[in-house]
């Protein structure tokens, strides 16, 4: 494997892939080219990085890291090689733990010359990109109710046609569950819903409130089982979709899907709630009034199951980085499974059973980056090329992450214990797993 390093210019200006090597500290392990006539990295690397233009170099310059590169490679101004726009994995994992690194104030000097001052003037992101969290106020507070609805806009509304095509025929935005690596997604994901359904001992005639409900996909499998089920959510593109699938399947005697926000749920008495990817747009500080709400919309001896993204760890930082907050998931947040069980059981529940899914989490995004790239002409005519870039970044970087165990998926069951402080349930695990 062959390294080329550019000499400085003979002004003693550096070459932008000089640049990069000394802002990244070393060697870098994909080939990298530049519209100056500058490379760096191994020659006959299998994947590479192709910056094309000043405006991406002027993003890479005013929000290095995550953010910039995003930028960059959101416009088009940075392209991939090697890998297809719809699935960047093997592209991200090759870049492993590459890390910007601010250097002396000398050599930043240096850069800034070798650039020049246009370049370090700020421009305007791409269009895709959400304000950042300081520009959010007019939106209303940190997850007051307005501004959840527009966080939550920003990501799900972006169109369903796109979303049928990646998110294949169960339209379900949420971790599968696969018996093997060879599983269909699509079959992984009735497995995920028949896993909550049996976890949640559900029963003819029961009710089911499923919070943050996407595309219905958990409603419609309840009420195909004589499940009431009422499954709410903020997207109103999805509630939409969702009543039109129930209206399809011949189902409204059983199943509703309500554009609304779950803390405006006037019914009480659920048999069992189901939250499913909700927890992680609440907000780490909203756990107990989250939790609470939930404990009171269940009969005594209810069953809550709680599904959601989480941290390898209890403490340090809960808020998603540039990239995520600014393009996928504004205002999430996200922390360890521990957290979620504490504050499950301040509020008065008692907690059956808890397990990481995490490993499925990869093979379900590898599903979807998979179909991304399968139908990206039409996912593109849909949303732009910018968004279905946004999508292959996201969801392969995110499967690396769960990979790494940068990130988990933690199901909690719990129950709402009456008087007699009896569960009432089997004394081992009654589900198939």
């Amino acid at each position: 494997m062959t390294t080329l390093r550019e000499p400085r210019t003979n002004d003693g200006r550096l070459t932008l892939a000089q640049i990069l090597e000394t802002v990244t500290g070393g060697e870098l392990p994909v080939r990298f080219t530049a519209y100056d006539g500058s490379s760096a990295g191994p020659t006959d690397a299998p994947y590479g990085l192709r910056l094309t233009s000043t405006r991406g170099t002027t993003y890479l310059a005013t929000a290095p890291g995550d953010l910039g590169m995003a930028r960059a490679y959101v416009s088009g101004d940075l392209e991939a090689e090697g890998v297809h726009p719809g699935n960047p994995y093997e592209l991200l994992k090759a870049l492993g733990d590459l890390h910007f690194q601010r250097p002396p104030a000398l050599t930043l000097a240096q850069i800034a010359r070798s650039l020049g001052l246009e370049t370090l003037k700020p421009i305007a992101p791409p269009p895709q990109e959400h304000l950042p969290r300081w520009r959010r106020f007019a939106e209303g507070l940190r997850h007051s109710r307005s501004r959840d609805a527009e966080v939550i806009h920003h990501h799900y509304d972006v169109s369903n046609a796109f979303y049928e095509r990646v998110l294949g025929p169960s339209m379900t935005y949420t971790c599968a569950l696969f018996d093997s690596e060879t599983q269909s997604l699509e079959d992984a994901q009735e497995n995920k819903y028949r896993l909550v359904f049996e976890k949640l001992r559900l029963q003819p005639g029961d009710r089911l409130l499923d919070i943050g409900c996407g595309w219905g996909g958990m409603v419609r499998y309840a009420a195909r089982r004589g499940v009431k089920a009422l499954g709410v959510t903020l997207s109103r593109e999805q509630a939409e979709w969702a009543q039109k699938a129930i209206v399809e399947e011949g189902l409204t005697d059983l199943a509703e899907v309500r554009f609304s926000d779950y803390r405006d749920v006037p019914e009480t008495g659920f048999d069992a709630i189901s939250s499913i990817g909700l927890t992680e747009h609440i907000g780490v500080q909203n756990y107990p009034a989250y939790f609470r709400r939930l404990h009171e919309k269940l009969r005594e001896g209810g069953l809550l199951l709680n599904h959601c993204i989480t941290r390898p760890v209890n403490r340090g930082p809960v808020k998603a980085g540039g990239f995520i907050d600014r393009y996928v998931f504004p205002d999430g947040e996200l922390t360890g499974s521990g957290r979620i069980i504490t504050e499950v059981q301040d509020v008065g529940f008692e907690v059956l059973h808890e397990e990481n899914l995490r490993q499925h989490y990869a093979l379900t995004l590898k599903g979807w980056c998979e179909n991304l790239v399968a139908d990206w002409d039409a996912c593109v005519a849909e949303v732009g090329e910018g968004t279905a870039r946004v999508w292959g970044l996201y969801m392969a970087g995110s499967r690396l992450g769960f990979e790494r165990n940068v990130v988990q998926l933690h199901h909690v069951l719990a129950v709402k214990l009456g008087p007699d402080q009896e569960p009432n349930v089997p004394l081992r695990p009654w589900w198939v797993a």
